[in-house]
């Protein structure tokens, strides 16, 4: 990430680059990320990231430490949320972001290969 670039910008330029990905502004204005119409996961600028996940992927996230629960629905189990502080941070978003990339590439027989 460059010292110009923003969190968002980085994560964006990233992800965009496998296969099939399309950003696009949603529909409460956040930076959607999506796969065959499938969203892998969405920003709110540079400072949160939100992912929903299988209840057992998210069982085993939130007990790494990796998500928090959405802000919004805070005890429904498989919507998550992470927080962007530092570069360690948006590399784990964009993980997070492979992992769901990764999991509809599985499902889809006409998903592109994972690059």
């Amino acid at each position: 990430m460059s010292r110009d670039q923003t969190a968002s910008e980085y994560i964006t330029e990233q992800v965009t680059t496998w296969p099939g990905v399309v950003a696009g502004l949603g529909w409460r204005g956040e930076l959607s990320f999506r796969v065959g119409g499938r969203e892998i996961g969405h920003l709110h600028g540079s400072r949160a990231a939100h992912f929903g996940f299988p209840k057992p992927v998210w069982r085993q996230l939130r007990a790494q430490g990796r998500i928090d629960p959405h802000p919004v629905f805070p005890d429904r189990e498989g919507l998550a949320s992470r927080r962007m502080e530092d570069i360690d941070d948006v590399h784990d978003v964009i993980d997070l972001m492979r992992l769901n990339y990764d999991r509809l590439a599985e499902r889809r027989e006409d998903a592109p290969a994972a690059a």
